[in-house]
């Protein structure tokens, strides 16, 4: 066997202000989880106009929306003030959206949540010439995923799962779909899985001469049903039913379908694919015969992108990538169409990069390579042919932002060394920087993108800094662990305030473990974590095989048998850390939520006892009861992978549970069942397994409202200080 090894990077930022903090107070529990240290970020949502030279975002009360000049930060004009419009009868507002020719603005109120992202509301249609507000609405119901056409002369909306139009220069409106229904027929809008896999809400699209309204109709009358009881506070509880597809079970059935504005006429395009195909993403390039339609296969490895003729029907492949695991479906929303074509971001050569296309598909160049990952794709500058991003190309523990102009010379427009993340205006002069690092909260700037330089701060945090200082806590520090199979994972450690190298001190890992994630990273956060250390407990994070920013090697290799590396590699970084002299491996203990549960049942599974405790937080339990997208993605359906899904799944495994566990649910997860711990609760019974297990009535995956996180926090801490 090979000698473990744990190599402490130096890496901790002095110019925080934030090393050897002198501060006597002492984290509490509500100040950890109640949002205390919470990092403040720019007000208002910040939007770039379409001029490229302002942004426009809300005051504080969300009563106005103003328009601000990126270079001094000036309000040049007030574009709605609801205490000012005609007919308005409403004070504040939550969410908005402007016309392209800025002469309507939607604005919505009373929004009505659905799942994760996708809500109801009720819209309203500000005429900025008028200065008069009116519903957008003649129904008087709530509407969905509002959308201007191009023109900006028209809206196009969901009610009740039909499209409908509102012609803002005759007043009229129009409904475009009549079979909509619930959990049935879906127009426009996504089922709960294209929702939640997909993170998209809305797949309608107008075509740039606002002539056509492209839609994906969803068919989920074939997909199984799962209700959950919600108890409420009645004598009876309720069911809350809705289409839910799990691994190996009938998805929605999808078609797609373009309605004409001049003939009212609405044409059903037969997409070249089988049903089974998925359609994440549907846009029109800069021509009004080229519907860009983006699909992929159910197994998730192969992306086609077609040019579809709304009026002929004609399909045209203009882009195909295949991937010997699976396709990294993010990187379909950041395909951008200038007039010289097209940007696509692949794992081709091994690490994410982007490529540019002509707009027939023909390959131009590599822009980036290297033995790193691009992280984000922040779009192309259409007049110069320079492309911006971000990457992990310094470090996977770090990002920065890159431009790369036409020639291929590089700058680097950020100089912290931490997490840098930005936006850019419309015409790439200028970018909105959100920088922080491990040890200091965020700092947001303006900066001139041809010069890089600073141009303002538009929030520092210097109040939570001030706060900070006052309290006595360890910095994170970055580490490195090799492990038992020779694998290098990168880390981090928080020790007690007050740490003594003499002591033996217990151990909590937290991790999250997923496909592609990354909890390992230079960036702010402060929570439970400081809490626990306050309390004499170093923990640590370390993100294994599977996670992010390391090539796609890394990434995909526990393709097909999910959580066998994840949980050998934070049973072995345990194993490696009870070497150091101050750490008691006798005491380690596990935890996670959602996938980050699952993976502690798992280590506390086939860790021989290296665990001496755990808490799992709406864990899946048996792959086989999560859906279809996400889970076919990384493991096929059961009926392929049978071998796959029994070595997974810790329905087969209760028997061999080592150490004490904290299960615990909410009642109303849309998202991993509560059956999933129900099943696994069941399977420790019978095992003659021991185990504590805590249930939140009718809480969500986020298992949030009122008290409940105080709760639940101090319900893990309390289990904690009693077994370590």
């Amino acid at each position: 066997m090979k000698q473990l090894a744990v190599s402490i990077l130096v890496w901790i930022v002095t110019a925080a202000g934030l090393l050897a903090q002198q501060g006597s107070r002492r984290v509490t529990l509500q100040e950890a989880v109640g949002g205390d240290f919470r990092q403040a970020t720019a007000a208002g949502e910040m939007r770039p106009a379409t001029d490229g030279e302002h942004y426009t975002a809300t005051n504080k009360e969300r009563t106005m929306i103003i328009r601000y000049a990126y270079r001094t930060g000036q309000p040049t004009d007030t574009l709605f003030n609801a205490r000012k419009a005609r007919e308005c009868t409403f004070d504040t507002f939550d969410g908005y959206e402007i016309s392209g020719n800025g002469h309507h603005i939607l604005v919505w109120r009373d929004v009505e949540r659905l799942y994760r992202r996708s809500f109801k509301a009720t819209v309203y249609d500000y005429d900025v010439r008028r200065n008069y507000v009116k519903p957008l609405t003649d129904t008087g119901r709530k509407a969905m995923i509002p959308t201007f056409s191009p023109d900006g002369r028209m809206c196009a909306y969901v009610i009740d799962n039909n499209i409908w139009i509102r012609k803002f220069d005759f007043d009229t409106e129009l409904q475009i779909t009549r079979d909509g229904e619930a959990n049935r027929i879906l127009n426009g809008t996504t089922d709960w899985v294209y929702e939640e896999e997909f993170a998209v809400t809305s797949l309608m699209a107008w075509s740039p001469d606002s002539d056509c309204l492209a839609f994906v109709r969803s068919d989920e009358t074939e997909v199984p049903e799962y209700s959950m009881q919600m108890y409420g506070k009645g004598l009876y509880p309720d069911f809350h039913t809705f289409k839910y597809p799990k691994a190996g079970e009938r998805n929605s059935v999808t078609t797609l379908h373009a309605y004409n504005i001049q003939t009212r006429d609405t044409k059903r395009l037969e997409l070249p694919a089988d049903a089974e195909t998925y359609i994440p993403r549907i846009l029109f390039t800069a021509n009004a015969d080229q519907l860009a339609v983006l699909t992929l296969n159910r197994h998730q490895n192969a992306f086609n992108m077609y040019y579809a003729n709304p009026k002929s029907g004609v399909f045209r492949l203009v882009l195909r990538d295949e991937n010997k695991a699976y396709i990294n479906s993010d990187w379909l929303y950041g395909i951008r169409f200038t007039a010289a074509g097209f940007t696509y971001v692949s794992e081709k050569d091994g690490y994410a990069h982007i490529y540019q296309y002509s707009p027939t598909g023909v390959l131009q160049r590599q822009v980036t390579q290297g033995n790193w990952d691009v992280t984000a794709y922040l779009g192309t500058d259409e007049i110069t042919k320079t492309v911006y991003y971000e990457s992990a190309e310094e470090s996977p523990l770090r990002r920065s932002v890159y431009a790369i102009d036409s020639k291929g010379a590089k700058t680097r427009l950020t100089a912290q060394e931490g997490t840098n993340r930005a936006t850019f205006s419309s015409n790439f002069a200028y970018f909105v920087n959100s920088y922080s690092n491990a040890n200091a909260p965020v700092r947001i700037t303006v900066n001139e993108t041809k010069s890089r330089k600073e141009l303002r701060t538009l929030q520092d945090n210097a109040a939570l800094r001030s706060k900070l200082a006052e309290y006595a806590f360890s910095p994170k520090e970055f580490i490195t662990i090799r492990t038992a199979s020779d694998i290098e994972l990168n880390a981090w450690i928080i020790k007690p305030a007050g740490f003594d190298p003499a002591k033996k001190y217990p151990v909590l890992m937290t991790q999250y473990s997923g496909p592609g994630s990354q909890e390992v990273l230079d960036q702010y956060s402060f929570g439970w974590e400081q809490y626990l250390a306050a309390n004499g407990i170093i923990v640590v994070s370390v993100d294994g095989r599977g996670t992010g920013a390391r090539g796609e090697a890394f990434r995909k290799c526990t393709y097909l048998r999910m959580g066998e590396l994840e949980s050998r590699d934070q049973t072995e970084a345990a194993q490696a850390l009870a070497r150091y002299p101050y750490i008691d491996g006798s005491r380690i203990a596990i935890w996670g939520w959602s996938f980050g549960g699952y993976n502690t049942l798992m280590a506390m599974t086939t860790g021989n006892g290296t665990f001496k405790a755990g808490i799992a937080v709406a864990p899946p339990t048996d792959w086989k009861y999560y859906d279809t997208i996400y889970t076919e993605r990384f493991m096929r359906t059961p009926r392929e992978n049978f071998e796959g899904y029994a070595a997974t799944s810790l329905l087969e495994r209760a028997k061999d549970l080592q150490g004490k566990l904290l299960l615990v649910h909410g009642t109303a997860d849309d998202n991993v069942h509560f059956m999933q711990s129900l099943a696994y609760a069941e399977a420790l019974v019978q095992a003659d397994k021991q185990f504590d297990m805590h249930i939140y009535q009718d809480r969500n995956h986020g298992i949030s409202g009122g008290n409940t996180r105080l709760h639940l926090y101090t319900k893990m801490s309390n289990f904690l200080f009693d077994n370590l």
